[in-house]
């Protein structure tokens, strides 16, 4: 057992002389800041060995050994060092250029748009990386494959409403020509038409600066407390027209005695683009049933069901985006008094039911089809209804 006095001088001299490499190290790692993990790794290897090798040599020295123990010391260490730092560099050299080799590559992928999976490397570090590429990538993919989707939906959307603007203006101009030129025996029932197309571009011209408001989060609800019945009966108005020439029936249920605590002007005209909707592709001589019930959330649902078939299962998702429609071959020409052809009644209703703090949601059903807004009650609004 050595005394304590030597062990004291050892261990002195060992932390004196690691400090004195160490420090040499971290001078060498700051000028090298912008080397490889390979040189900069190799630094930090030949820096330990160093050490060790620097304090072993110079406690063999201060141990008063004789000459031949000394080099013999030094062959040892010496050697030992050479051996540990070529075979550290050797392997860390094989390992970080396949682990950098491989997250290089995937970011040149990732750039190219291409899909990236994560490769395990044996570094927990760089494992995490190519993890994080991975997920980034399948982001990317997603959101590449969202901004094609909107990119055809926009070029889908702008093909469609030009073709329901020319509609109605080519009618237009046809029985113009044909008042211009005197070949129209009655003349009042070709201005009351052309009134007719007039309008329809009016809703539509409307139903876009509407649904811009909608987009660009401009549009301003003013709620206050509304009787449904009210609106209902707004609503029914409109589309009764349309109604009555196809057959169909418009009743309603459990809307009495309900309060709103919503924009009238809005909410009328969001339930007119629903029962529009649901007149012009019912079955003619069917009914239409528009419904209010509690959802138990402080929300009165107000559903519109109709005996169509609606739209299929994979689709339910889209119906209420900007410009989808089902069949790309039906236009709005058939029905004057509503824009959904053009693909924006649908849109502006999910968009003023979202102002009011609601959603929309459409069920296919055995025999019909069902579209709900879902909006706040007067009690939830913390309002008291007027006696």
């Amino acid at each position: 057992m050595l005394p304590a006095d030597d062990l004291l001088h050892i261990a002195a001299t060992t932390v004196g002389c690691s400090a004195v490499v160490m420090v040499g190290a971290v001078l060498a790692l700051l000028a090298s800041s912008r080397s490889s993990i390979l040189a900069r790794t190799t630094v930090v290897v030949v820096a330990a060995v160093l050490s060790a090798t620097v304090s072993t040599a110079a406690a063999a020295y201060e141990m008063f050994l004789g000459t031949h123990e000394v080099v013999v010391v030094g062959w040892i260490t010496g050697i030992s060092a050479v051996v540990t730092v070529a075979s550290a560099w050797l392997l860390l050299r094989g390992a970080i250029a396949r682990a950098t080799r491989h997250l290089i590559d995937s970011a040149r992928r990732i750039a190219e748009g291409a899909p990236v999976a994560a490769v395990a490397s044996g570094w927990q570090e760089f494992d995490r990386l190519s993890i994080e590429l991975a997920d980034t990538s399948a982001r990317l993919s997603d959101a590449r494959a969202e901004v094609q989707r909107l990119e055809e939906a926009r070029a889908q959307f702008f093909a469609w409403i030009s073709h329901d603007l020319r509609t109605p203006l080519a009618g237009i101009r046809a029985m113009s020509e044909a008042l211009e030129d005197g070949l129209v025996e009655r003349p009042m029932e070709y201005v009351v038409r052309i009134r007719g197309k007039v309008d329809t571009l009016d809703r539509m011209v409307d139903d876009l600066f509407e649904l811009s408001k909608l987009e660009s989060g401009t549009l301003s609800v003013q709620p206050q407390v509304v009787t449904l019945l009210d609106l209902v009966s707004d609503a029914v108005v409109d589309v009764r027209a349309v109604a009555a020439e196809r057959g169909v029936t418009i009743t309603h249920e459990g809307v009495a005695g309900r309060q709103l605590w919503a924009d009238p002007r809005e909410v009328t005209r969001a339930l007119g683009n629903v029962l529009s909707n649901a007149v012009r592709y019912a079955p003619a001589g069917s009914v239409v049933l528009v419904r209010a019930r509690d959802d138990g959330d402080g929300q009165i649902v107000l559903s519109v069901r109709d005996e169509g078939e609606g739209v299929a299962d994979e689709d339910l998702g889209r119906l209420f985006d900007v410009g989808w429609r089902a069949d790309a071959a039906r236009s709005g020409d058939g029905d004057s008094r509503a824009t959904v052809g053009a693909g924006l009644g649908l849109a502006i209703v999910r968009g003023i039911a979202e102002a009011h703090g609601g959603r929309v949601r459409a069920e296919r059903e055995s025999d019909g089809f069902r579209l709900e807004m879902f909006l706040p009650s007067v009690d939830a609004a913390g309002m008291t209804a007027p006696a």
